[in-house]
């Protein structure tokens, strides 16, 4: 159910403000980690690290922010179907909080399995936070695009601090302060939203309500069947490590993941395409983010390189001295959010100008490829030029970013909103769980494309990123009006 549409928060609902500053800080603590965590595995155990070879870590990296989207689908159903969204973004706000201080206890085991509660958290918090974005607003409500848009500045607003306050913490005082630093952050994101959740009345509230004992019954089974998994697995796993009978390394797990991953979207695509249940209204809809998927998947495995290749990059490969002061790599993360929170207003803006001259969504996203593949153009100049006269001034990642944060702006806060705009009513929760697997398959994507190029020379990944996205983007700019059709009064 939504609420009626008002005006006291900069134009917009009040509880756009509750859901704004719970994730800024959700987000600091994301990013905090995010900035830290590739450097972390490489460096050396002499210095605190985990001494993990560059391949090794890219695909560690790209499995572990693939599994915190790709969690985002069962923590979807679950708010869709067990919680509603307001109680699985409180509960998904605390795991994560513990997540992250476990992150700061000194032993490798107990980091990765803080990596763990890290995902499983953000699986629920992440897709149903955005879905109360989107009930707070009717369908028609021309202000969705400019109301995503300021939550996206919630977003990157904790995303500037974090690598300016948590990297140089972790990497010039003790990666155990890094950490922990980011997990206060979810702490104050957490009594926040319980504090405002007033301010949303019964947007999120409730579940989908049951139909018959029958549909209670499957509800009650998936949900036993799911911790079972969620449980039984890692246990048998540990088991038949410990006795010998398999032996179980990052790199199988890293494989064995990306085959979860896989067959998820097979599952889903199959699930939406020949599910019986929809209307041929909705499945033009469907269609139409099945292609938003791919598109969504492609951006986000050359965006995040971000926190991995493009890091490895600013640490050795640029010249990180100012005024005769030594920078910490992690400051270039602060980069997107900067341009993020200048740039978001403005994009904003155009679109309400716009109005329904503005471009579909499918035109958009197109821009949003083009974008982020110039990016790695400018990057693939930077590492021919280190290659030639070692490190590279400060100016080419700033480029680059600058042309990734205008690619972001044009696709994700839109493709926030296309998705719950498009989804059935029903599954609101679990396809805003499609839109986050997106950047799942995407993230998995660029890890494993990192790693593939982790030995050789680092132009050549930057090379194959810009090539895939340039060529993605200008494919959808020619079906985008024929896609945007399919959306019928949508844009």
């Amino acid at each position: 159910m939504s609420l009626t549409p008002d005006t006291r928060f900069f134009g917009h609902p009040r509880g756009l403000s509750t859901l704004f500053f719970t994730e800024l800080w959700e987000r600091f603590g994301y990013y905090g980690m995010r900035a830290l965590l590739i450097l972390f595995m490489t460096a050396s155990v002499e210095t605190g690290g985990l001494g993990i070879e560059d391949s090794q870590a890219y695909g560690i990296y790209g499995l572990y922010i693939a599994m915190v989207y790709l969690l985002s689908l069962p923590g979807g159903w679950l708010a869709d179907r067990v919680l509603g969204q307001q109680r699985t973004v409180l509960y998904g706000g605390m795991l994560i909080a513990v997540g992250y201080l476990m992150l700061a206890v000194p032993s490798k085991g107990v980091f990765f399995a803080g990596l763990a509660v890290v995902a499983i958290g953000t699986g629920l918090l992440k897709p149903n936070i955005s879905t109360i974005v989107g009930q707070i607003y009717t369908p028609e409500d021309r202000r969705r695009d400019s109301g995503f848009s300021i939550f996206y500045m919630g977003i990157n607003l904790g995303a500037l601090l974090a690598p300016l306050v948590c990297g140089p913490l972790g990497t010039g005082v003790s990666w155990q302060l890094g950490f922990g630093l980011a997990g206060l952050g979810m702490v104050v994101g957490v009594f926040t939203f319980a504090a405002g959740r007033k301010h949303l009345g019964e947007a999120g509230l409730r579940p989908v309500p049951v139909s018959s004992p029958e549909e209670a019954g499957q509800i009650r089974s998936y949900l036993r069947n799911g911790i079972l998994a969620l449980v039984g697995v890692p246990l048998v796993l540990a088991a038949l490590h410990v006795s010998g009978v398999v032996t179980v390394t990052l790199e199988g797990l890293v494989d064995g993941s990306g085959f979860v991953l896989l067959l998820a979207v097979i599952v889903l695509f199959a699930w939406m395409f020949l599910g019986a249940e929809w209307t041929a209204e909705e499945r033009k809809r469907l269609g139409v983010i099945a292609v938003l998927f791919f598109a969504s998947s492609l951006f986000w495995s050359a965006f995040e390189q971000a926190g991995s290749s493009l890091n490895i990059f600013a640490a050795r490969y640029t010249d990180n001295q100012l005024f005769g002061m030594s920078l910490s790599a992690t400051v270039y993360q602060s980069l997107n959010p900067i341009y993020i929170i200048v740039l978001a207003p403005v994009f904003a803006w155009l679109w309400i100008r716009l109005g329904p001259k503005q471009p579909a969504s499918p035109a958009k996203f197109s821009l949003g490829l083009i974008f982020v593949g110039l990016g790695f153009v400018v990057m693939m100049m930077a590492a021919m030029k280190a290659g030639t006269d070692g490190k590279v001034s400060p100016v080419w990642l700033t480029g680059c970013y600058a042309l990734h944060t205008i690619g972001e702006l044009c696709l994700s806060p839109v493709g926030l909103s296309a998705f719950t705009k498009l989804a059935p009513a029903r599954v609101a929760g679990l396809m805003m769980g499609v839109w986050f697997l997106s950047i799942s398959t995407g993230n998995y994507l660029g890890g494993r494309l990192a790693a593939f190029y982790g030995e050789l020379p680092i132009q050549d990944l930057f090379q194959t990123t810009a090539t895939f996205a340039i060529v993605a983007g200008l494919i959808l700019a020619v079906v985008a009006r024929p896609v945007a059709r399919m959306m019928g009064s949508l844009r």
